[in-house]
């Protein structure tokens, strides 16, 4: 009778609380979500862009341990509403012009809700084979929209895989690389290795390097200037190369960037391909932001040079209305990846991998488990079409060219970096040429812009030069937020250069 008691009274006490899963409770709490989020959109541009809430504000509005009994949804939400929200810098406000974009969409967010619901663990195919197959589809599609080497296929020696972000790219491809170099020059030559990247390369690098065990020293980022708008100079890197092999180092890597974080830069593919082919280095081509325009043919031409790529990367979930997380990379030779990670323990094995009938993709990436993240692309492309993409791509474009042509009407602000794409650097010239002063100056104005919560941007440095920022990319962007932003960049202007 003990026993009885026992097993029926957890089930009573489910009774009218959420279950771990039940269709019709999904149904339920699924619509409320639904609704939450669409009204959460509707609502957006009424949220300060950039969070205003001190450092250590949610810990005073949290309970210290969690309840101990089942909570409503609509109390959760409210929570959300009142205490999350007020925390949260919105990214996908259409005022939001910081960084680089991280794009939402319904079609994104469809694969996403679908990948959860369904949440596989596709670790290698016969985990779900769909899972796998799919992902090798739609970076074919992909692969073709770009007009990428076939080299980059999977029906191939290549293939493409989703990876978390760039910076998990870079590093699976550095992984590859300095395996390949320790195979030829021996496990002790570890400190002779060297990685090549410009000065306004991404981060990720730097951080490569250093998990891969590349000594700092040996990590170069090469200087750039204002005389090749910031981009990588062959003969630069050729005499920095000489340097080193002088030295008696060996040059593995060179990473090229195809729009720097800092400017969009665009370094010189053809020439640096054939430098890397010429030390026989692995040569991989980061272009994060920018690769994702590059499916519209006037735009294309800033990737030419790409058949002398070893890899190439871009992020679908920063311009290609992909929800992040989804960094698509491809790879001429599966192999070089796989023979850097592969991992093949007793519990794992099957029959159709170990006959190589199929493609596992924990051996093309740092992590074993992965998400089903193909169906948000595959959602993507097919909801909006390859003409969807590039009309919603060239919109943003020239949103971006009109600012650059409101900061140009206006002789106090300089435009510091031609426009390629969607980001414009600019800065408040101050009325003296002390370069201090300037520097200050803008200073002032990003934090006086951010601080009214109405937009957000970014900055950087440039030649020593404090730079303003400002990337079009949010969905719901419209010309009157350009509007709206310039407008209150001359208003704190006018008040700046009042005090000085």
């Amino acid at each position: 009778m003990g026993d009885t008691q026992n097993t029926e009274a957890p089930e009573s006490n489910m009774e009218g609380k959420l279950k771990p899963m039940d269709a019709d409770q999904l149904r339920e709490y699924g619509h409320k979500m639904v609704d939450f989020i669409a009204d959460y959109y509707k609502t957006i541009e009424s949220f300060p862009v950039l969070s205003q809430v001190e450092p250590g504000y949610l810990r005073k509005l949290i309970p210290c341990s969690a309840p101990d009994h089942s909570e409503r949804l609509e109390d959760v939400l409210d929570d959300v509403r009142t205490k999350i929200l007020p925390g949260v810098t919105h990214w996908q406000s259409p005022d939001f012009f910081a960084y680089f974009p991280s794009n939402g969409s319904t079609a994104g967010f469809l694969g996403e809700m679908l990948s959860a619901g369904i949440n596989i663990v596709g670790f290698s195919w016969i985990t779900s084979p769909a899972a796998t197959e799919l992902e090798m589809i739609v970076l074919d599609w992909l692969c073709k929209m770009l007009k990428l080497p076939e080299e980059f296929l999977s029906s191939g020696k290549g293939g493409g895989v989703i990876q978390g972000t760039a910076s998990e790219a870079v590093l699976v491809v550095l992984l590859a690389a300095r395996t390949k170099a320790l195979k030829k020059a021996g496990k002790d030559s570890l400190k002779k290795l060297v990685v090549y990247a410009s000065d306004q390369a991404h981060s990720s690098i730097k951080k490569a390097c250093q998990i891969a065990g590349i000594y700092p020293e040996n990590c170069r980022m090469v200087k750039t200037d204002s005389s090749t708008d910031y981009a990588l100079s062959p003969d630069v890197l050729s005499n920095v190369i000489s340097q080193d092999l002088a030295a008696g180092l060996i040059p593995i890597f060179l990473c090229a960037t195809v729009g720097t974080t800092s400017s969009t830069a665009v370094d010189p593919l053809l020439p640096l391909g054939k430098i890397a082919k010429s030390y026989k280095m692995w040569f991989h081509i980061d272009a994060a932001y920018a690769g994702s325009c590059c499916i519209c043919p006037e735009y294309r031409h800033y990737i030419d040079g790409v058949g002398e790529a070893d890899s190439f990367n871009m992020n679908a979930h920063k311009w290609f209305l992909t929800n992040f997380d989804c960094s698509a990379l491809w790879v001429k030779d599966r192999d070089d990846l796989t023979q850097s990670l592969l991992t093949d323990p007793e519990y794992l094995r099957n029959k159709a991998s170990e006959l190589k009938l199929v493609v596992d993709y924990k051996d093309w990436q740092i992590p074993l488990g992965r998400r089903f993240r193909s169906l948000k692309l595959w959602m993507v492309l097919r909801l909006y079409g390859r003409e969807g993409l590039q009309s919603y791509l060239r919109n943003h474009i020239l949103l971006a060219k009109h600012f650059e042509e409101l900061l140009n009407q206006d002789s106090r602000f300089e435009v510091v970096t031609p426009r390629k794409f969607s980001l414009v650097c600019f800065r408040l010239l101050p009325p003296t040429k002390v370069e201090d002063w300037g520097n200050k100056l803008n200073r002032d104005l990003l934090e006086a812009v951010n601080s009214t919560g109405n937009l957000f941007i970014s900055h950087t440095v440039l030649s020593s030069k404090y730079i303003l920022r400002l990337a079009v990319g949010a969905p719901l962007t419209e010309e009157r937020h350009i509007n709206a932003a310039w407008k209150v960049l001359q208003e704190k202007a006018d008040v700046l250069l009042r005090t000085f």
